[in-house]
């Protein structure tokens, strides 16, 4: 599994529309076979950052970045963000997620 973490810093006049920008990417992303996940989170620190946790079977990331709905996005989206995000991409990830042990709730 590929898990991908991306930081948008999207620009202050859109921060609050962000969710509703990046809609019909979002759902289409989440529909692709092979998706994982694709979640947005805000920052609780910078109101004008989110974070996109997402993850992919091996082989679905090509198709993901080639698809009509990532070209949409890469020409539609950079108006409303600050720089260029930022990424880290993590090959070969188990599927599950674990348990934090640390915070073991009994």
């Amino acid at each position: 599994m590929i898990l991908i973490i991306v930081k948008w810093k999207v620009k202050p006049e859109y921060a609050d529309r962000w969710p509703e920008l990046t809609r019909s990417f979002t759902e289409a992303t989440r529909a692709e076979p092979g998706n994982k996940f694709f979640e947005w989170s805000r920052s609780v620190e910078d109101p004008n950052q989110y974070v996109l946790l997402e993850a992919f079977d091996d082989d679905a990331a090509g198709p993901h970045v080639n698809s009509a709905h990532f070209k949409q996005a890469q020409a539609d989206l950079p108006q409303y963000v600050q720089e260029t995000p930022s990424i880290r991409n993590l090959q070969g990830q188990p599927e599950d997620w674990d348990l934090l042990g640390e915070f073991q709730i009994s």
